[in-house]
């Protein structure tokens, strides 16, 4: 049984891993707040790409467009978003779990699968699978999700479907629905597509220059970057919550563990003095015989 001054060790140790656990939270929760903030941004820029497409395909624009064409998919990019950090719960297990399932399923079949890693999470696991072709590791999006590498990636995807090299892209992200639920979601990017909806009245009058097809293709490349860009935003928002969460419970079981080990050191130390006094009394009686 561990004594006395073992305990109050093991107590010292628990109360500073709590307070790394407690701060570690509070940074989670104000990036994920923040997080929050970006991914809530975007929405009135998806529906105005929405109903842009939803006009374009009405006129018949998006059935002759490279970009929208299915074809027999035997070559597939997955892209892999995950944090570059752990601590983060079950967030990245989740992810490469799927990720995992993709490559079985396209095997199956013998569809060649080859990975973009947004992520180090992703690609430490990508670059030590045997039958997977990394093209493309991007670890500081997680970190800046805009500039120059955002625009590589959605480069690199678009010239590899157009020049059909691959005929599927897809992601593989951290949907954020919100601060308790998460959901991994499969997103198809390529051959693109947009969800319908009712295009507004200035939309249904908008007349399009210098032409509809020309515009399609600026407007198809925007809606690619922006599925893109939003995964990634998730992701984030994503991984913050998580990890909040993660550091929340480790900070209720220090402590719990704290209360337990306080409560074992009191019953010692009471033992000790019991212990003590009986035997003062055995002393005090030997001595008056």
């Amino acid at each position: 049984m561990a004594s006395t001054r073992q305990l109050k060790g093991r107590i010292r140790s628990v109360k500073s891993t709590k307070q790394i656990t407690k701060a570690m939270q509070l940074v989670a929760a104000s990036k994920m707040r923040r997080a929050q903030d970006s991914a809530s941004a975007t929405d009135s820029y998806a529906q105005t790409a929405a109903e842009l497409l939803t006009r374009l395909s009405r006129d018949g624009e998006t059935k002759t467009h490279s970009l929208y064409a299915e074809r027999t998919v035997k070559n597939r990019i997955v892209i892999v978003i995950t944090s570059n950090r752990g601590l983060a719960g079950a967030y990245n297990s989740n992810v490469l779990k799927q990720y995992i399932n993709r490559l079985k399923e396209d095997d199956s079949v013998k569809v060649t699968t080859s990975a973009i890693a947004i992520g180090k999470k992703g690609a430490q696991l990508a670059t030590r699978l045997k039958n997977d072709h990394v093209i493309g590791v991007y670890n500081e999006l997680m970190e800046h999700p805009t500039g120059p590498a955002l625009k590589a990636v959605v480069n690199t995807i678009v010239e590899q479907f157009a020049t059909k090299k691959v005929d599927a892209v897809e992601v593989i992200y951290t949907k954020y629905i919100n601060s308790l639920s998460q959901v991994v979601t499969t997103l198809p990017l390529l051959p693109a597509g947009f969800t319908e909806v009712e295009p507004s009245e200035h939309m249904t009058q908008a007349i399009f220059e210098p032409s509809a097809s020309e515009v399609l293709e600026a407007a198809t490349i925007r809606l690619i970057e922006a599925q893109l860009f939003q995964s990634i935003l998730d992701s984030v928002a994503s991984e913050h919550s998580m990890r909040m969460m993660a550091m929340k419970n480790a900070t209720d079981n220090a402590t719990d563990l704290i209360d337990d080990l306080t409560l074992a050191m009191n019953k010692l130390r009471q033992a000790d003095i019991t212990q003590e006094l009986a035997e003062i009394s055995g002393g005090v009686e030997a001595m008056k015989v």
